[in-house]
Protein backbone atom coordinates (compact mmCIF):
# COMPACT_ATOMS: atom_id res chain seq x y z
CA UNK A 1 0.00 0.00 0.00
CA UNK A 2 0.99 3.56 -1.07
CA UNK A 3 2.59 5.95 2.15
CA UNK A 4 -0.04 8.41 0.69
CA UNK A 5 -3.62 7.74 -0.82
CA UNK A 6 -3.78 9.98 -3.82
CA UNK A 7 -6.69 8.66 -5.25
CA UNK A 8 -8.88 9.92 -3.32
CA UNK A 9 -7.73 13.36 -4.56
CA UNK A 10 -10.11 15.49 -1.98
CA UNK A 11 -9.11 13.62 1.50
CA UNK A 12 -5.44 14.35 0.31
CA UNK A 13 -5.77 17.83 -0.17
CA UNK A 14 -7.70 18.59 3.13
CA UNK A 15 -5.65 15.96 5.02
CA UNK A 16 -2.60 17.91 3.62
CA UNK A 17 -3.65 21.09 4.93
CA UNK A 18 -5.04 19.62 8.03
CA UNK A 19 -1.18 19.09 8.84
CA UNK A 20 -0.22 22.24 7.63
CA UNK A 21 -2.37 23.99 10.63
CA UNK A 22 -2.18 21.38 13.14
CA UNK A 23 1.90 21.51 12.86
CA UNK A 24 2.00 25.08 13.22
CA UNK A 25 -0.59 24.76 16.53
CA UNK A 26 1.49 21.94 18.06
CA UNK A 27 4.62 24.00 17.80
CA UNK A 28 3.02 27.50 19.22
CA UNK A 29 3.75 26.93 22.60
CA UNK A 30 7.39 26.65 21.73
CA UNK A 31 8.34 30.40 22.87
CA UNK A 32 7.12 29.78 25.97
CA UNK A 33 8.68 26.70 26.63
CA UNK A 34 11.89 28.38 25.57
CA UNK A 35 11.23 31.13 28.39
CA UNK A 36 10.67 27.84 30.94
CA UNK A 37 14.13 27.11 29.89
CA UNK A 38 16.04 30.01 29.69
CA UNK A 39 14.49 31.06 33.20
CA UNK A 40 14.45 27.67 35.24
CA UNK A 41 10.54 28.37 36.26
CA UNK A 42 7.68 27.57 35.08
CA UNK A 43 6.09 30.91 35.87
CA UNK A 44 2.74 29.08 37.50
CA UNK A 45 0.93 27.83 34.14
CA UNK A 46 -0.31 24.59 34.39
CA UNK A 47 0.52 21.18 32.67
CA UNK A 48 -2.81 19.95 32.50
CA UNK A 49 -3.58 21.43 28.69
CA UNK A 50 -0.40 19.44 27.41
CA UNK A 51 -1.32 16.34 29.23
CA UNK A 52 -4.81 16.06 27.66
CA UNK A 53 -3.25 17.67 24.32
CA UNK A 54 -1.07 14.10 24.98
CA UNK A 55 -3.98 11.59 25.45
CA UNK A 56 -5.91 13.04 22.83
CA UNK A 57 -3.24 12.70 19.98
CA UNK A 58 -2.70 9.01 21.65
CA UNK A 59 -6.25 8.32 21.08
CA UNK A 60 -6.46 9.59 17.30
CA UNK A 61 -3.06 7.66 16.54
CA UNK A 62 -4.48 4.60 17.90
CA UNK A 63 -7.40 4.89 16.16
CA UNK A 64 -5.52 6.06 12.46
CA UNK A 65 -3.89 2.46 13.15
CA UNK A 66 -7.16 0.27 12.93
CA UNK A 67 -7.72 2.31 9.28
CA UNK A 68 -6.73 2.12 5.57
CA UNK A 69 -6.11 5.18 4.16
CA UNK A 70 -5.50 7.85 6.95
CA UNK A 71 -2.02 8.21 7.13
CA UNK A 72 -1.94 11.73 7.32
CA UNK A 73 -3.77 11.70 10.48
CA UNK A 74 -0.79 8.84 11.40
CA UNK A 75 1.59 11.73 10.88
CA UNK A 76 0.03 15.03 12.52
CA UNK A 77 -1.20 13.01 15.49
CA UNK A 78 2.52 10.94 15.66
CA UNK A 79 4.37 14.31 15.99
CA UNK A 80 1.68 15.44 18.31
CA UNK A 81 2.68 12.69 20.76
CA UNK A 82 6.19 13.53 20.23
CA UNK A 83 5.95 17.78 20.91
CA UNK A 84 3.56 17.47 23.97
CA UNK A 85 5.79 15.33 25.75
CA UNK A 86 8.83 17.53 25.14
CA UNK A 87 6.84 19.71 26.62
CA UNK A 88 5.87 18.17 29.89
CA UNK A 89 9.25 17.30 29.82
CA UNK A 90 10.26 20.55 30.60
CA UNK A 91 7.27 21.24 32.57
CA UNK A 92 8.76 18.34 34.85
CA UNK A 93 12.19 19.64 35.25
CA UNK A 94 11.18 23.08 35.92
CA UNK A 95 8.31 22.55 37.89
CA UNK A 96 7.87 22.97 41.46
CA UNK A 97 7.14 19.78 43.46
CA UNK A 98 3.52 19.85 44.09
CA UNK A 99 2.80 20.84 40.54
CA UNK A 100 5.47 18.05 39.41
CA UNK A 101 3.72 15.72 41.63
CA UNK A 102 -0.02 16.54 39.93
CA UNK A 103 1.42 16.54 36.47
CA UNK A 104 2.59 12.95 37.09
CA UNK A 105 -0.28 11.56 38.69
CA UNK A 106 -2.54 12.92 35.80
CA UNK A 107 -0.10 11.30 33.17
CA UNK A 108 -0.07 7.93 35.17
CA UNK A 109 -4.21 8.22 35.29
CA UNK A 110 -4.76 9.42 31.62
CA UNK A 111 -1.98 8.95 29.71
CA UNK A 112 -0.96 5.45 31.42
CA UNK A 113 -3.44 3.89 32.81
CA UNK A 114 -6.43 5.09 30.89
CA UNK A 115 -4.64 4.62 28.18
CA UNK A 116 -3.63 1.06 28.78
CA UNK A 117 -7.41 0.26 29.91
CA UNK A 118 -8.70 1.27 26.49
CA UNK A 119 -6.07 -0.58 24.46
CA UNK A 120 -5.93 -3.88 26.68
CA UNK A 121 -9.72 -4.06 26.33
CA UNK A 122 -9.71 -2.82 22.83
CA UNK A 123 -7.43 -5.46 21.35
CA UNK A 124 -8.59 -8.74 23.26
CA UNK A 125 -12.28 -8.04 23.15
CA UNK A 126 -13.49 -6.98 19.94
CA UNK A 127 -11.58 -7.30 16.61
CA UNK A 128 -11.62 -5.89 12.86
CA UNK A 129 -14.18 -3.29 12.06
CA UNK A 130 -16.08 -3.43 15.60
CA UNK A 131 -12.78 -2.47 17.13
CA UNK A 132 -12.64 0.77 15.03
CA UNK A 133 -15.77 1.69 15.88
CA UNK A 134 -15.33 1.56 19.35
CA UNK A 135 -11.99 3.45 19.58
CA UNK A 136 -13.37 5.98 17.37
CA UNK A 137 -17.12 6.09 19.95
CA UNK A 138 -13.88 6.85 22.38
CA UNK A 139 -12.40 9.80 20.30
CA UNK A 140 -15.74 11.45 20.14
CA UNK A 141 -16.83 11.46 22.99
CA UNK A 142 -13.17 12.82 24.59
CA UNK A 143 -13.22 15.52 21.51
CA UNK A 144 -17.08 16.71 22.29
CA UNK A 145 -16.24 17.47 25.46
CA UNK A 146 -13.27 19.47 24.62
CA UNK A 147 -15.31 21.10 22.29
CA UNK A 148 -17.43 22.01 24.82
CA UNK A 149 -15.21 23.73 27.22
CA UNK A 150 -15.29 27.13 25.63
CA UNK A 151 -19.38 27.32 26.15
CA UNK A 152 -17.56 29.32 29.56
CA UNK A 153 -16.02 31.64 27.27
CA UNK A 154 -18.85 32.41 25.46
CA UNK A 155 -21.13 33.22 28.74
CA UNK A 156 -18.19 35.02 30.05
CA UNK A 157 -18.58 37.55 26.60
CA UNK A 158 -22.05 37.92 26.62
CA UNK A 159 -22.03 38.93 30.51
CA UNK A 160 -19.32 41.77 29.92
CA UNK A 161 -20.26 42.40 26.47
CA UNK A 162 -16.49 42.33 26.19
CA UNK A 163 -14.60 40.64 23.78
CA UNK A 164 -11.08 41.08 25.10
CA UNK A 165 -10.10 37.17 26.12
CA UNK A 166 -11.70 35.91 23.08
CA UNK A 167 -8.84 37.18 20.35
CA UNK A 168 -10.40 37.31 16.96
CA UNK A 169 -7.51 35.40 15.43
CA UNK A 170 -8.09 32.56 17.49
CA UNK A 171 -11.72 32.14 17.15
CA UNK A 172 -10.95 32.39 13.09
CA UNK A 173 -7.86 29.78 13.01
CA UNK A 174 -10.24 27.37 15.43
CA UNK A 175 -12.83 27.23 12.67
CA UNK A 176 -10.91 26.66 9.62
CA UNK A 177 -8.97 24.29 11.15
CA UNK A 178 -12.14 22.47 11.82
CA UNK A 179 -13.84 23.19 8.80
CA UNK A 180 -10.75 21.72 7.36
CA UNK A 181 -10.32 18.67 9.43
CA UNK A 182 -14.63 18.27 8.68
CA UNK A 183 -14.22 17.93 5.22
CA UNK A 184 -11.34 15.65 5.45
CA UNK A 185 -13.26 13.16 7.59
CA UNK A 186 -16.26 13.96 4.58
CA UNK A 187 -13.90 12.97 1.91
CA UNK A 188 -13.03 9.48 3.97
CA UNK A 189 -16.43 9.16 4.97
CA UNK A 190 -15.43 8.93 8.33
CA UNK A 191 -17.92 9.81 10.57
CA UNK A 192 -15.61 9.79 13.52
CA UNK A 193 -13.55 12.54 12.26
CA UNK A 194 -15.86 14.40 10.82
CA UNK A 195 -18.46 14.48 13.80
CA UNK A 196 -16.50 16.08 15.88
CA UNK A 197 -15.44 18.92 13.86
CA UNK A 198 -18.74 19.58 13.15
CA UNK A 199 -18.90 21.00 16.77
CA UNK A 200 -15.92 22.41 17.02
CA UNK A 201 -16.83 24.75 13.28
CA UNK A 202 -20.59 25.55 15.08
CA UNK A 203 -18.87 26.91 18.32
CA UNK A 204 -16.16 28.92 16.05
CA UNK A 205 -18.63 30.75 13.56
CA UNK A 206 -20.61 31.97 17.46
CA UNK A 207 -17.42 32.70 18.48
CA UNK A 208 -16.47 34.99 15.39
CA UNK A 209 -20.41 36.45 15.63
CA UNK A 210 -20.02 37.33 18.94
CA UNK A 211 -16.97 38.85 18.24
CA UNK A 212 -18.58 40.98 15.49
CA UNK A 213 -21.78 41.45 17.70
CA UNK A 214 -19.66 43.33 20.78
CA UNK A 215 -16.35 44.39 18.98
CA UNK A 216 -17.69 47.95 19.37
CA UNK A 217 -18.34 47.67 23.00
CA UNK A 218 -15.29 47.69 25.58
CA UNK A 219 -15.48 46.61 29.16
CA UNK A 220 -12.37 48.14 30.79
CA UNK A 221 -10.15 45.26 31.95
CA UNK A 222 -11.31 44.57 35.38
CA UNK A 223 -13.72 41.12 35.31
CA UNK A 224 -14.45 39.53 38.27
CA UNK A 225 -12.45 36.26 39.70
CA UNK A 226 -15.00 34.37 37.95
CA UNK A 227 -14.83 36.05 34.36
CA UNK A 228 -11.18 36.53 34.30
CA UNK A 229 -11.14 31.50 34.90
CA UNK A 230 -13.97 31.40 32.45
CA UNK A 231 -11.26 33.73 29.70
CA UNK A 232 -7.86 32.06 30.72
CA UNK A 233 -9.46 28.55 30.64
CA UNK A 234 -10.33 29.44 27.07
CA UNK A 235 -7.48 30.46 26.55
CA UNK A 236 -6.23 26.85 28.14
CA UNK A 237 -8.59 25.01 25.31
CA UNK A 238 -8.95 26.52 22.84
CA UNK A 239 -5.64 25.72 20.83
CA UNK A 240 -5.94 22.22 21.23
CA UNK A 241 -9.56 22.23 19.69
CA UNK A 242 -7.76 23.14 16.59
CA UNK A 243 -5.73 19.42 16.75
CA UNK A 244 -8.69 17.17 16.12
CA UNK A 245 -9.97 17.52 19.69
CA UNK A 246 -7.44 18.18 21.99
CA UNK A 247 -6.40 20.84 24.64
CA UNK A 248 -3.11 23.38 24.63
CA UNK A 249 -2.39 26.86 25.73
CA UNK A 250 1.22 29.18 24.95
CA UNK A 251 0.53 30.69 27.81
CA UNK A 252 -2.31 31.09 30.09
CA UNK A 253 -0.97 35.09 31.31
CA UNK A 254 -1.43 36.57 35.11
CA UNK A 255 -4.27 38.70 34.98
CA UNK A 256 -5.22 41.07 38.07
CA UNK A 257 -8.81 40.73 39.46
CA UNK A 258 -10.79 42.99 40.97
CA UNK A 259 -14.07 42.05 41.90
CA UNK A 260 -16.32 43.78 39.82
CA UNK A 261 -17.24 44.26 36.60
CA UNK A 262 -18.49 47.41 34.60
CA UNK A 263 -20.91 48.02 32.31
CA UNK A 264 -20.35 48.52 28.48
CA UNK A 265 -19.37 51.15 26.99
CA UNK A 266 -20.10 51.44 23.22
CA UNK A 267 -20.36 53.37 20.06
CA UNK A 268 -18.27 56.65 20.20
CA UNK A 269 -17.10 56.18 23.94
CA UNK A 270 -14.90 53.38 22.68
CA UNK A 271 -12.57 55.99 21.61
CA UNK A 272 -12.15 57.40 24.61
CA UNK A 273 -11.38 54.96 27.37
CA UNK A 274 -8.96 55.25 29.46
CA UNK A 275 -5.38 53.78 29.01
CA UNK A 276 -4.87 52.43 32.78
CA UNK A 277 -4.78 49.18 32.76
CA UNK A 278 -5.52 48.41 28.94
CA UNK A 279 -1.49 48.43 28.05
CA UNK A 280 -1.07 46.19 30.79
CA UNK A 281 -3.66 44.42 29.45
CA UNK A 282 -3.02 43.90 25.83
CA UNK A 283 1.08 43.77 26.77
CA UNK A 284 -0.35 39.88 28.79
CA UNK A 285 -2.11 39.01 25.74
CA UNK A 286 0.04 39.82 23.23
CA UNK A 287 1.92 36.46 23.45
CA UNK A 288 -0.90 34.10 23.69
CA UNK A 289 -2.39 36.42 20.19
CA UNK A 290 1.06 35.84 17.97
CA UNK A 291 0.92 32.13 18.82
CA UNK A 292 -2.78 32.17 17.01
Amino acid sequence: MPLFDTHNTWAFVFGLMGNVISFAVFLSPVPTFYRVWKKKTTEGFQSLPYVVALFSATLWLYYATQKKDVFLLVTINAFGCFIETIYISIFLAFAPKKARMLTVKLLLLMNFGGFCLILLLCQFLVKGTTRAKIIGGICVGFSVCVFAAPLSIIRTVIKTRSVEYMPFSLSLTLTISAVIWLLYGLALKDIYVAFPNVIGFGLGALQMILYVIYKYCKTPPHLGEKEVEAAKLHEVVSLDMLKLGTVSSPEPAPIAVVRQANKCTCGNDRRTETEDGQNALNGKQSSSAAAT
